[in-house]
């Protein structure tokens, strides 16, 4: 081990392989998924702002339609109408979303920056890196698209 480094076991070589081998199908799902969803929040009434990068326009929203002709990333920010606390209820209102702070998951996730994991920042700290009060993030995960958007619908009914 001193000269050669450790050793995956071969178990764990096995599953590295299997999640490789799909990993393009879980993308196209992750990204085909974060549009709908991208689609349905910036329509909403009790949705302020949406930040994906599908929605840039000029220079940037040329770039990302040529790079990303099918779409890029499940990981973006939206603010809710209503502020912080709004922003809290609503994270705390999913069902199918699990309110967890790490990103890229097979499954849909949601955090409020502000009060998680950017916490430690004062308000003009976040302000810098782009997080209002209102903030939630999402991870768009690869369950169907009806069960994502029906959890979202619930849990901006509840604001």
């Amino acid at each position: 081990m001193r000269d050669q480094g450790a050793a995956i076991s071969p178990f764990n070589s096995f599953l590295l392989l299997q999640g490789l081998e799909t990993l393009s199908l879980r993308m196209d799902r992750h990204v085909e998924n974060a549009l709908k969803v991208v689609d349905f929040l910036k329509n909403h009434p009790k949705v302020e702002r949406v930040n994906h990068p599908s929605l840039a326009e000029g220079k940037q929203g040329e770039l990302y339609r040529r790079y990303f002709p099918k779409g890029a990333g499940s990981i973006f920010t939206f603010e809710v109408k209503g502020g912080a606390g709004a922003a809290k209820k609503f994270t705390e209102s999913l069902e199918l979303f699990s309110l967890l702070a790490n990103v890229a998951d097979l499954k849909s996730l949601v955090i409020h920056p502000a009060s998680t994991t950017h916490s430690q920042m004062n308000e003009q700290e976040l302000l810098a890196c782009g997080i209002k009060p209102q903030t939630v993030r999402l991870s768009i995960g690869t369950e169907h698209i009806d069960d994502i958007l029906a959890d979202l619908s619930h849990g901006l009914a509840q604001l």
